[in-house]
């Protein structure tokens, strides 16, 4: 190994060992847990997870695929008031607005949705006292629906950042040809601009995904009830029975759905290539 290579390995190394002795080390022994009983190699632990767990696994399924569809929706609405708006006010409130809860961790909004989504939390006892909602018609959110709107809260601005970001660096010769042709706010940001920006898009949709696939405190201080999301099972099995193996198992069956999150993302990657 020449000397320049030499210096270039030790000036990594210390990341490497840090990725090999945090990550790779119990992502390996995670799998190898999973898949062997007795020192043989084993389904048992996928089954035993699958006769327990297949409803909250389809919960999970659920909750994070119909989280990801609303922050795409309202991150593709919140950029494109940034960037097609005409009206200063709307688009400095936005800006000043939409990126607080990028600073909040996970376990404080979780927090905080607690006490604004309860039977009587802050949001039913607004709609209370405007007249919105009688008292008694007043429902708490702390179940899935709770789940959803915290993930969508948090994740929201990280997208939008960066779709915004990407529509910013757009040649505005194609939207000022769209508008010169007649075309509404609604038609160029669906037809023009985000055809260019959607590699952006996906980036933070699959990120925003796995994130919400491996987010605990979330589901556990929002909706206790079940079914619930894996994390809390991988977190019952540990600290309840000490099952590791069946914990295990359920964190494969996590890493399999962010695998098919992954898949897209690289399948659009190559088709994209291939087409240019």
């Amino acid at each position: 190994m020449s000397r320049p290579s030499l210096l270039g390995f030790l000036l990594i190394a210390p990341a490497l060992l840090m990725i090999g002795v945090l990550f790779l080390y119990p992502l390996g022994f995670s799998l190898a847990s999973a898949v062997t009983a007795g020192g043989q190699l084993s389904l048992t632990h996928f089954e035993k997870a699958f006769e327990l767990y297949s409803t909250d696994i389809l919960f999970t399924i659920f909750v994070v695929i119909v989280s990801t569809i609303l922050t795409a929706i309202f991150s593709i609405m919140i950029a494109g008031v940034l960037t097609l708006s005409e009206t200063p006010w709307l688009v400095a409130g936005l800006r000043a607005l939409y990126r607080w809860p990028l600073f909040i961790p996970f376990i404080v909004a979780a927090q905080c949705m607690r006490t604004f989504l309860a039977k009587n939390g802050l949001m039913n006892n607004t709609l209370v006292a405007t007249g919105v909602l009688e008292p008694l018609q007043a429902t708490s959110f702390l179940d899935w629906r709770g789940i959803i709107i915290t993930f969508v809260w948090k994740q929201v601005p990280f997208v939008t950042l960066m779709l915004a970001g990407a529509m910013a660096s757009i040649d505005r010769a194609t939207i000022e040809a769209g508008r010169n042709l007649g075309a509404s706010r609604p038609r160029i940001l669906c037809e023009l601009v985000l055809p260019q920006v959607a590699q952006t898009l996906l980036v933070g949709l699959v990120l925003s995904f796995v994130t919400m696939l491996s987010v605990l405190s979330v589901p556990m201080m929002v909706a206790g009830s079940q079914p619930t999301m894996l994390t809390v099972d991988m977190a019952f099995r540990i600290n309840s029975y000490g099952d590791y193996a069946t914990a295990n198992a359920l964190g494969v069956i996590s890493y399999a759905l962010s695998a098919v999150a992954a898949w897209i993302y690289l399948r659009h990657n190559v088709k994209r290539e291939v087409q240019a």
